[in-house]
Order: structure tokens, then sequence, then C-alpha cells
């Protein structure tokens, strides 16, 4: 019984260092811990206490770590998808005019085509930010 309760605190102690770090990691320790506690509880084999900590730490880092800091970056005031793409820069690979072009984003190519009629067309190599996601085209103008 000894050994479940020194699971149990070092599962209490990593959740609350967690507190402190706030990256999804301690948290998913301390609840393998606890995990661990609980199967040294059940079976008293410390074999199988340190295989159910790794289990589930390790699943739990690869699983549930990513969803969670998804959800919580992808709280209110974070832009994602495209909306993410408004206001970034980018640069011209084919020349944009209003109808039609290309350019390189974050390493990708876009359709793109210029937010003005009356503007002559850019030239590739000019910088350019996004101003608009018109469905799959970015609607840029010159910087």
């Amino acid at each position: 019984m000894a050994a479940a309760l020194i699971w149990l605190i070092i599962g209490i102690v990593l959740m609350i260092a967690e507190v402190v770090s706030g990256d999804f990691v301690l948290i998913m320790l301390g609840i393998g811990a606890l995990l661990g506690a609980g199967s040294q509880a059940l079976t008293g084999n410390i074999f199988i206490d340190v295989a159910v900590f790794a289990v589930s730490s390790v699943g739990l880092l690869a699983l549930v770590r990513p969803a969670l800091k998804r959800r919580f970056l992808a709280g209110a005031g974070v832009a994602t998808g495209t909306d993410a793409l408004i206001g970034a820069r980018a640069v011209v690979v084919s020349t944009v005019d209003f109808d039609a072009g290309q350019v390189k984003i974050g390493g990708e190519v876009w359709s793109a085509r210029a937010v003005h009629e009356a503007h002559p067309p850019i030239a590739p190599g000019t910088s350019v930010t996004v101003v608009e996601i018109s469905g799959a085209t970015a609607v840029v103008d010159v910087v």
C-alpha cells in the first residue's frame, strides 16, 4: 500500500506543477501516475504499475495533449484556417491583376487577384498583403 501512496503523491505533485508550466505535459504524467497508483492498489505488482504509467502517459501525451492544445489555442480572438491568412505577407509568383495570378503565402502557392481593378498588374517578386480570401483565391494589395 505504501507504493500506491507514493504513486498518488507523485501524481498530485505533477498536477500541481502543471499549474506553473501550463504546457499540458505534467498533467498527463500526473494522470499516468494516478493510474499507476490505482494499478498498485489493485495488483500490487510494481512492473505492471510502471507499464500502466508508461503506456497511459505516452498515450495521453500523444493523443490527448495535441487536442487540448488545439482547443485552448483556438479560443476567442485566435484566427484559424483562412482567417489566419488575412493580413499575411505574400510574394507574387505570376503576374497578378484583377482577374488572375498566383502568390506564395507561407510556402504555399495560391491563386490570387488584385483588390483594385484600376491598378496596373503586380509583377512577380513583388511583396503583397492578403486582404481577403474569396473561396480558394487570395485577394491581395501591394504593400
